[in-house]
């Protein structure tokens, strides 16, 4: 007979039990990473973390979230090749930002030599948490737009057939039926490929993988600004990191991103889109009017983008962002303080809001930041498995992510779909922090 989740969860020995077998069900479906100890051993691996249970989210938000994915696409898309906005949007933010200002000299340089390359290739991902407000509802908020190294397309194809034996073995079949289908990998291959098939390349896809210093050693542009790898000619360069300044180690590592940029290869994402994805941006493009532009004769899209946007303010200098720092020093718990950083631990939050904007806020350093209104999610009980660490039931929250991938080829739009989605949870005792990071898990929803 089935049984309820929460005497389930209350269940020690069937939890112990479930706890086995859910790691060996992980390691017969894939889910798989390589260790820290030894994260370049090709010999040594381990489950990936993921939680015991697929966590509820309700139906409607959850295709609230695919039914946008492709506007988002368009979106990114317009806003990339949109060189006045860019360049007004980071006008405050390169002065200050370091990093930021050496990606956007590649893109002015780019835009100078009239960048022969009409093939662009985006594969995004973008992320959500649900918004508990005093009333009792419940809405769709967007966190961020990843447009550079989108991850966990490959793990998220695999985790669904896990949860729903772990269901099985809980005697909870009901929950079964709720837990959908995923395939974002074999989405993402598509794009890649449409994109390979538009440079003209033969069907069978060769993969290399290789450091910024290894292309700025082994890497060339000939006459027509083809890119040469080790001898071999590149189609398509898909940047699986480059979005912290870390990932440029020396100054090769730039001078190798600046020769990928200027090739005539598929760049996912190129330079325009890379910055596409930064904060300042996504704040710019919640102002009032901003989306217009980019939809004019689109409300119902304008609409459902807009919907799904929290409040962003912006720390520029002057009266609007002075405005925002008092706001934000006035209640640090209701707000977020975000960097033009990815990667997962780089926001602040609460009493630490206080300290950075007290000491930078007379000073054009704040413009660096961006400021959010702070997600008020719902906690749900859940056991988080990761290697090496006890398993006990956490109060936890979650992020959904929902990937997107497109192809243009000049002014024309030929592959655009929302791809799949990814659940990410974690112990709400965590601030901030993703899979990556060692903090949140793989997860699945589980629809209601």
């Amino acid at each position: 007979m089935p049984v309820k989740r929460e005497d389930v969860l209350k269940d020690e020995n069937l939890i112990k039990n479930i706890e086995e077998v859910a790691k060996d069900t992980a390691l017969l479906h894939g889910v798989l990473m390589r260790t820290k100890e030894t994260p370049n051993s090709p010999e040594v691996a381990s489950y990936a973390p993921f939680t015991l249970f697929p966590t509820p989210v309700p139906t409607v938000l959850f295709h609230q979230a695919l039914a946008v994915q492709t506007h988002f696409n368009r979106l990114v898309d317009r806003v990339s090749q949109n060189p006045g906005f860019l360049e007004e949007t980071l006008a405050s933010t390169i002065k200050v930002d370091n990093f930021t200002a050496r990606l956007f000299n590649i893109y002015k340089q780019v835009q100078h030599e009239h960048h022969p390359q009409s093939i662009v290739l985006g594969l995004n991902r973008s992320d959500y948490m649900l918004d508990h407000s005093p009333d009792g509802g419940t809405s769709l908020k967007q966190i961020e737009i990843n447009t550079i190294a989108a991850s966990f397309g490959g793990l998220a194809s695999r985790t669904p057939d896990v949860h729903r034996h772990i269901l099985k073995v809980a005697n909870l079949p009901e929950e079964c039926n709720n837990v959908l289908d995923n395939n974002p990998a074999a989405g993402l291959a598509r794009g890649l490929a449409k994109a390979w098939e538009l440079y003209g390349s033969e069907r069978n896809i060769p993969v290399i993988r290789r450091q910024f210093e290894d292309v700025c050693r082994t890497g060339s542009l000939d006459e027509s600004k083809r890119l040469f790898v080790d001898g071999r000619e590149v189609a398509i360069v898909y940047f699986r990191n480059g979005y912290m300044p870390q990932n440029y180690t020396s100054e090769k590592s730039w001078e190798a991103r600046l020769m990928m940029e200027r090739s005539l290869a598929v760049k996912c994402p190129d330079i325009s889109t890379h910055l596409a994805g930064t904060k300042k941006v996504q704040q710019e493009l919640a102002r009032r009017g901003v989306l217009e532009r980019f939809f004019p004769d689109e409300p119902k899209t304008v609409a459902q983008i807009r919907a799904t946007f929290a409040g962003l303010y912006t720390l520029d200098m002057g009266e609007e962002g002075d405005k925002t720092v008092a706001m934000a020093l006035a209640s640090p718990d209701r707000y977020v303080l975000k960097p033009q950083r990815e990667g997962g631990g780089n926001n602040i939050y609460g009493s630490e809001i206080c300290e950075v904007l007290e000491n930078l806020k007379n000073s054009t350093e704040r413009t660096a930041y961006i400021l959010m209104d702070k997600i008020q999610p719902v906690p749900v009980q859940n056991y988080l498995l990761r290697p090496g660490a006890p398993l006990r039931l956490n109060s936890c929250l979650s992020e959904l992510g929902v990937f997107g991938a497109y192809v243009r080829k000049g002014k024309d739009m030929v592959f655009n779909e929302c791809l799949g989605h990814l659940l990410r949870t974690k112990s709400s005792e965590h601030a901030d922090g993703g899979v990556a990071a060692g903090v949140a898990v793989l997860d699945n929803p589980l629809l209601v």
